[in-house]
C-alpha cells in the first residue's frame, strides 16, 4: 500500500485525502494538512514511484486510482479528496470509477484532458545532478540551477532527494517511460455527480474555458474558482488562499 502521512484530529469532519502531483510527495503538503486537520483527520499519500512508496513499472491513472482506493479502504469509509495536477487526475479517475469512496472532490489546476507539454526536461535535470558531490540539498539545487531557472522548482525537486543515501526518491526511469500516460487521461464513461470544485491558479493555463464542457460532462456538479496571482503550483505559491478555498468548499458543500 502507499506510504501515508496521517495528521490526527479532534475534529469530526469527513477525513480528507491529499494526493500530490508529479515529482511531489505527501511531505510537501505538511503545513496545509496540519492547518486543515482542525476540521478532521487528514491523510497525505506518497503516490507510487514517489517519496517512500513502492516503485512500479506502470504509472497509469487506473493503477493510481486503485492505490488510493486501498488507502481509503484501510481507513474505513468514504473521504473527501483533494488532488493537484497528476494527483488531481488520479483523484478524478478514482471518483469516476469508485464514487462510493469519495464524498467530495477538489481538483487543483488540472482537467480531465490530454496535455501536449512534456515534463521530461525535469527528469533530465535531476539525472544530470552528480549526487556524489551532494552533501546537502542546497548542493543539488545549485546543480539544478544549470537546467531549471525557477528557484521554487529547484527547492521543490530537492525535497525528493535522499541526501544520506545519495538517491532520488523518484523512479525517474518509470516516470520517463510512462510520461505519455501522465500527460493523458483515460477514456472513462460515467459521471461523478457529487460536489466537485475545480480550483485553478489565475495565472495558469491548465484549466481553460474550452475544457469546461468536458469537465461538466464527467462532473455535472462541478464549480470553478481561481486563486489570484497564482500559477500551476497554487498550493505552494498561495498556501493560505488555497487552504481557505478548500476549507470554504468543504464547509459549504454538505
Amino acid at each position: 500500500m502507499l506510504n501515508t502521512l496521517l495528521t490526527h484530529s479532534d475534529g469530526t469532519a469527513t477525513p480528507l485525502l491529499i494526493v500530490h502531483g508529479l515529482y511531489g510527495s505527501g511531505r510537501n503538503w505538511g503545513v496545509i494538512a496540519k492547518r486543515l486537520s482542525d476540521r478532521g483527520p487528514v491523510i497525505a499519500v506518497d503516490q507510487r514511484n514517489h517519496g517512500d512508496s513502492f516503485w512500479a513499472d506502470s504509472h497509469s491513472y487506473e493503477d493510481m486510482a486503485d492505490d488510493l482506493a486501498q488507502v481509503i479502504a484501510s481507513h474505513g469509509g468514504a473521504v473527501d479528496v483533494v488532488g493537484h495536477s497528476m494527483g488531481g487526475k488520479a483523484a478524478m479517475v478514482l471518483a469516476l470509477t469508485r464514487p462510493e469512496l469519495v464524498s467530495r472532490l477538489i481538483v487543483a489546476d488540472i482537467a480531465p484532458v490530454t496535455y501536449t507539454h512534456s515534463q521530461t526536461q525535469f527528469i533530465d535535470a535531476m539525472r544530470a545532478v552528480d549526487l556524489s558531490k551532494v552533501e546537502k540539498r542546497s548542493d543539488a539545487a545549485e546543480q539544478l540551477a544549470a537546467h531549471v531557472d525557477d528557484p521554487t522548482l529547484q527547492a521543490f525537486f530537492t525535497q525528493s532527494l535522499d541526501v544520506a543515501h545519495k538517491r532520488w526518491k523518484l523512479n525517474l526511469n518509470a516516470l520517463a517511460t510512462e510520461m505519455p500516460q501522465v500527460l493523458g487521461f483515460p477514456d472513462i464513461t460515467g459521471q461523478f455527480d457529487k460536489p466537485t470544485l475545480f480550483l485553478s491558479g489565475a495565472q495558469s493555463d491548465y484549466v481553460t474555458p474550452a475544457y469546461r464542457p468536458t469537465i461538466k460532462g464527467l462532473f455535472p456538479a462541478a464549480r470553478f474558482a481561481k486563486i489570484p496571482r497564482a500559477g500551476h503550483w497554487l498550493h505552494a505559491e498561495k498556501p493560505r488562499e488555497f487552504e481557505a478555498s478548500v476549507r470554504a468548499f468543504l464547509d459549504q458543500a454538505q
